[in-house]
């Protein structure tokens, strides 16, 4: 197993290094194209989040095993302005940018264990599973 990855999220460049390194970990932990897919949107997603909404932030890719099954575990965090209505902000379409307001929630769908922690400036702290099946 390799260690995990992290990653600075500083620009649009690292936000594509992100993409290319979750790819070649999901494809390492033996997730289907599909879940690839899946994993790939949402880790761009959350990145970009990071970016965008506050400043860069840091990513940490990992693989990581529960019994018979292995997965992939990314963590997104973030020092920027928190999130003060987390409830608000996973709901589809509610954004405070100029997006489909689909970045939190449609990432919450496309993978199997979604957790975020924020609190205004405080940060915020995202972390994602998906487990090949």
């Amino acid at each position: 197993m390799t260690s995990p990855a992290e990653l600075p999220i500083t620009g649009n460049g690292d936000v594509v290094l992100v993409r290319q390194q979750v790819r070649a970990t999901a494809v390492e932990v033996g997730l289907s194209l599909v879940d690839q897919t899946k994993v790939v949107t949402a880790a761009s997603e959350l990145a970009r989040n990071a970016l965008v909404y506050a400043g860069g932030g840091r990513a940490r890719i990992e693989i990581v095993h529960n019994g018979a099954r292995s997965g992939l575990r990314l963590t997104f965090s973030d020092d920027g302005p928190g999130i003060p209505d987390i409830e608000q902000a996973l709901t589809d379409g509610w954004t405070t940018g100029g997006g489909l307001g689909l970045g939190l929630s449609g990432s919450r769908r496309l993978v199997d264990e979604f957790d975020l922690r924020s609190a205004p400036g405080e940060g915020t702290l995202v972390t994602v599973t998906k487990w090949a099946r």
